[in-house]
C-alpha cells in the first residue's frame, strides 16, 4: 500500500480540487482500496450471487424495471449501484450512465463520484464532515458514508495507513513563507562638489613666470652670438 499507484495519484489530486482535509482524503482511498481489491476491479465482479439476485426489485436502489440488478452493478472507485444512483450521477456530470453504465468504470468519472459523493453524502445521506473533522478522526464511523457498518474495521485500518502517508507526503501542510526581499535602503543623495576657485591675478602671473623666463634666455642666447 503507498501513494505511487496511478490510481492514488488521481484520487489525492482530486481530494485537494475538492478541499478535502487530510485524514478525509485518507478515508476515501482507504475506501477505494478496498471497494476495488486495491484497485484491481472497477466493475462488481458478476456472479450472481444470492447478495447480487437480491438487487433486482430493490426499491431503495432505485431498481424497478426488470435487469436493473446486473445492468446498475457497482463500479468505480466507490462501487456505486443502483438504478438511482446512476440517474443521480448522470445529472451531476452532464454524462448518460443509465444508457451507458460502463462510463462508470473510467478513472476520470470514478474518481468524482468516489470524492464529490463522499464530500456531499450522496450514497447514503452521510457526508465525510459528519465523521472526520480537524480534530476527529471517526474512520470506523465512516463507514456509514457508503455501506453502512460491512467491512468497517478493516477499512478504516486502511484509512490510518493512508493518512500516515499522506503526512509523510506534506498533504495539507502549508508551506514556509518565501524569505522576505530586503529592503532597499535609501541613501542620501552626494553633496554637491565646490567649484573650483577662480585664478586669481598673482597665481596667473606665477603661471607665466616659467614661460618669461624660457624666452628671455633663449633670447639673451642669440643676443650673445651675435655680439661674438
Amino acid at each position: 500500500m503507498d501513494l505511487k499507484h496511478a490510481s492514488a495519484r488521481l484520487i489525492v489530486a482530486e481530494c485537494k480540487a475538492e478541499g478535502l482535509l487530510r485524514n478525509q482524503c485518507a478515508y476515501v482511498l482507504g475506501t477505494a482500496w478496498h471497494e476495488t481489491g486495491a484497485y484491481k476491479y472497477m466493475r462488481e465482479i458478476w456472479g450472481p450471487t444470492a447478495a447480487q439476485r437480491r438487487y433486482e426489485g430493490r426499491k431503495d436502489l432505485g431498481n424497478t424495471v426488470a435487469g436493473d440488478g446486473k445492468k446498475f452493478m457497482g463500479r468505480g472507485f466507490v462501487q456505486i449501484t443502483g438504478r438511482r444512483n446512476y440517474t443521480d450521477w448522470s445529472k451531476r456530470l452532464g454524462i448518460d450512465l443509465l444508457k451507458e453504465p460502463q462510463l462508470a468504470e473510467r478513472p476520470e468519472i470514478a474518481v468524482k463520484i468516489l470524492v464529490k459523493g463522499s464530500k456531499l453524502g450522496t450514497f447514503t445521506g452521510k457526508k465525510l464532515a459528519d465523521y472526520i473533522t480537524l480534530s476527529r478522526s471517526d474512520f470506523i464511523g465512516a463507514r456509514r458514508i457508503i455501506n453502512g457498518t460491512d467491512k468497517a474495521g478493516p477499512i478504516a485500518g486502511y484509512a490510518q495507513k493512508f493518512d500516515d502517508l499522506l503526512l509523510l507526503e506534506g498533504y495539507g501542510v502549508a508551506a514556509p513563507p518565501a524569505p522576505a526581499k530586503p529592503v532597499p535602503v535609501p541613501q542620501p543623495p552626494a553633496a554637491p562638489r565646490p567649484p573650483a576657485p577662480a585664478p586669481t591675478p598673482a597665481s596667473q602671473h606665477k603661471e607665466r613666470n616659467p614661460f618669461w623666463a624660457a624666452l628671455f634666455w633663449v633670447l639673451g642666447l642669440i643676443f650673445r652670438q651675435k655680439d661674438k
